[in-house]
């Protein structure tokens, strides 16, 4: 059975594997951009642009999923797993974006030296 199969007959699994250890991961992930951008001298502040709205996001997320009335909707939740989804790619797809941006700040700044 394909991975899309998968994620559709088993939302469950989906969405407590991926909330429960992706979202904390994409944090963890962006609070060491956020580090390690302070450190680069650049004429963009991509932790004011992107790095801070995307920590927002992630914790607004784990606060849905720490309230009570989260709780209660997750069945139902399940079969919109497809929304689940699309938060986590938007947030590998920012992730990785950032990184790369981070090499590219890292070198030009090597450079200038």
């Amino acid at each position: 059975m394909s991975a899309a199969g998968e994620l559709c007959l088993d939302g469950r699994s989906f969405l407590d594997r991926s909330y429960k250890e992706d979202i904390p991961k994409a944090k963890r992930a962006l609070e060491e951009l956020k580090k390690a951008f302070s450190g680069v001298a650049s004429t963009t502040d991509w932790t004011m642009l992107r790095i801070k709205p995307l920590l927002d996001h992630v914790k607004c997320l784990e606060r849905l999923l720490r309230s009570p009335k989260f709780a209660r909707e997750t069945a139902r939740l399940r079969r919109g797993v497809v929304m689940f989804h699309s938060d986590l790619v938007y947030l590998r797809e920012n992730v990785k974006a950032l990184k790369q941006i981070l090499d590219v700040e890292r070198r030009s700044h090597q450079r200038q030296k």
